[in-house]
């Protein structure tokens, strides 16, 4: 199995696109492929999420990827507790423009949940099976 990969990124809108980005990168490097698109977009709306939800102006988000024996799982830490603003699912109604980024999580995912995060936060997290044990791909 593959060590973990963790990156924190500074409180910017672009941001998002650099935890894409990595997430990408990181699931390649360990040659998972087919769950990487949904992982992709998980990513992409927790980190919405954490910067404009869960953590405060000055603190950015930490994105972390850990792949076991058939599921990969992804967190994002932001720095906001969750007693402050408990993510769930919002059920947008076709009006709305915002308010579906757990819903997509939700049905991409495996799974998914919220946990306190020491010292202060909390860690959103998903799950995804691969369907196959993950092997690390060496380089030739």
């Amino acid at each position: 199995m593959p060590d973990p990969k963790q990156r924190f990124f500074d409180p910017r809108p672009e941001s998002v696109g650099l935890a894409r980005a990595f997430a990408v990168t990181t699931l390649a490097s360990w040659g998972l492929h087919s769950p990487a698109e949904d992982i992709r977009l998980c990513v992409s709306e927790l980190a919405s999420n954490a910067l404009i939800h869960g953590s405060d102006t000055e603190h950015g988000f930490l994105v972390r990827l850990d792949a076991g024996e058939d599921f990969v799982r992804v967190e994002v830490h932001d720095s906001r507790p969750r007693h402050r603003r408990e993510p769930k699912i919002a059920h947008a109604d076709g009006n709305n423009t915002t308010g579906r980024g757990l819903e997509i999580v939700a049905s991409l995912a495996d799974g998914w949940g919220v946990e306190d995060r020491r010292p202060s936060g909390k860690i959103v997290w998903t799950t995804f099976k691969t369907g196959q044990p993950n092997r690390q791909v060496q380089a030739c």
